[in-house]
């Protein structure tokens, strides 16, 4: 540059690199023309008057001329317009050296892994802030009210599910809002059952059976299969079983909050005893999330001074921020700093507990958990705290307070206690006389 300036004047020079930038820019990608301009050797001045160098472009003829300025390339050919077109340009594949395909397909395998891991991390980043700033979401999480399985079933026929004995109907624990029950009678009223209307399943009430009260756990309906199965074994063994799709699930109205659950549950009891004898006993018995309903349930019965006659916890946990961060669910984020903040404090802000060891201390009745010991969704260690926290209630004593573990080698898991062969003895030897034993 300095030599040029030596040479030039400021005009000169100024065209020069005007010149030069512009023929070093002359590549079009499409079309792949390239013009080349040649640099020539500068005179030195003659009689004071500098020799500035003139660009000549000329078009390449069929002659082999190594002067000229476009250059003779194989991949150019003759449009039928006038342009030049690389013929490679058609049969260049997604694997060619100019590929115009989409920048990922052009990675290797290792850009490909490399940009998966960071769209997985921008997403395990981003999830925590989206719980955070729409607790909504963990809410929907805690209920799953919104998973429907078996997805196809009329709840309105439970025949469909094997329940031959059972009768569906509707209750209105608000104006406006029906939930929908299922009233199961004992086994043996299942031939006399058949073709009866409701007024029928009502009269059954007055007999001497015991009645169970069952509530399930979050997802799903009444109708789930596990679930089923649980009501035909306890039918089998002479109980009535009434169940019913809490607000927001099912075929029920409304939306899923813990007040609302406890409601519906409170509800349907009073609904019951209305129809019992006052000596027919009522048990309570919730799985999983609907333990947690239970011990509601059971607490403000008590605190009323009318407990039920005892209550079952299967698969139960002490409360649902202890539960959240034992599920397998939290697993990937169980360590993060700020978890709990993130994660637990999103629960609480949709007023979500479910205090199942707080309200044990206060629950007046005998208490039987089940609780199998390979369980993964609610660890088997949370049952047993929560029995622990029950021996230790003082409105507790004088009622029977009893665990019944199931070994991992019986594959029961979260919610197949009911296939074990010695529940109808396990229940029998519960609700017999020794159920008030003192412990």
């Amino acid at each position: 540059m300095y030599l040029f300036s030596d040479w030039l004047s400021a005009d000169q020079l100024l065209v020069w690199v005007s010149v030069t930038a512009l023929s070093s820019s002359c590549w079009e990608p499409r079309r792949g023309l390239r013009l080349r301009v040649p640099v020539l050797p500068v005179s030195p001045p003659v009689n004071g008057s500098p020799v500035v160098p003139v660009p000549v472009m000329r078009k390449r003829n069929n002659s082999e001329d190594s002067g000229t300025l476009l250059e003779g390339n194989p991949d150019l050919k003759q449009r039928p317009g006038g342009a030049a077109e690389p013929a490679a340009a058609k049969s260049q594949g997604p694997g060619g050296e100019r590929s115009m395909g989409k920048p990922f397909s052009r990675l290797g395998a290792g850009g490909k892994m490399k940009r998966m891991i960071l769209w997985l991390l921008v997403v395990y980043v981003s999830i925590p802030f989206i719980v955070k700033l729409c607790p909504s979401i963990q809410a929907k999480l805690v209920f799953l009210n919104f998973v429907r399985m078996p997805f196809f079933l009329d709840l309105k026929r439970p025949l469909d599910q094997g329940l031959n004995h059972t009768h569906n109907f509707y209750l209105e624990p608000e104006a406006g809002q029906k939930i929908g029950v299922w009233h199961t009678v004992p086994a043996q009223m299942w031939k006399e059952a058949q073709g009866k209307r409701g007024d029928w399943y009502d009269s059954t009430f007055s007999s001497t059976h015991t009645v169970i009260l069952y509530l399930h756990g979050n997802a799903g309906t009444r109708g789930g299969d596990h679930r089923v199965q649980l009501y035909k074994v306890l039918s089998s063994l002479g109980f009535h079983v009434v169940t019913f799709d809490y607000r927001g699930w099912g075929d029920s109205d409304g939306s899923p909050s813990e007040g609302g659950m406890t409601a519906d549950a409170l509800f349907v009891y009073d609904w019951l005893k209305r129809r019992l004898d006052v000596k027919t006993p009522v048990y309570i018995w919730g799985h999983s999330l609907g333990t947690g309903v239970a011990t509601n349930l059971v607490r403000g019965l008590s605190d009323r001074g009318s407990p039920p006659h005892a209550v079952i916890l299967e698969s139960p946990f002490t409360n649902i921020r202890e539960e959240a961060k034992s599920h397998p669910f939290s697993k990937v984020y169980r360590y993060l700093p700020g978890f709990d903040w993130f994660f637990l404090d999103a629960i609480t802000a949709n007023d979500i507990r479910f205090a199942s060891d707080e309200n044990v201390m206060h629950i007046s009745c005998p208490v039987l958990i089940l609780h199998a010991e390979d369980d993964p969704v609610v660890p088997f260690h949370l049952g047993t705290k929560l029995y622990e926290a029950a021996s230790r209630s003082q409105k507790l004593r004088g009622h029977k307070v009893q665990m019944v573990p199931f070994p991992s080698a019986l594959g029961y898991k979260h919610k197949f206690i009911y296939r074990s062969p010695e529940l109808p003895n396990i229940l029998r030897d519960f609700f017999g006389p020794a159920s008030r034993q003192v412990h």
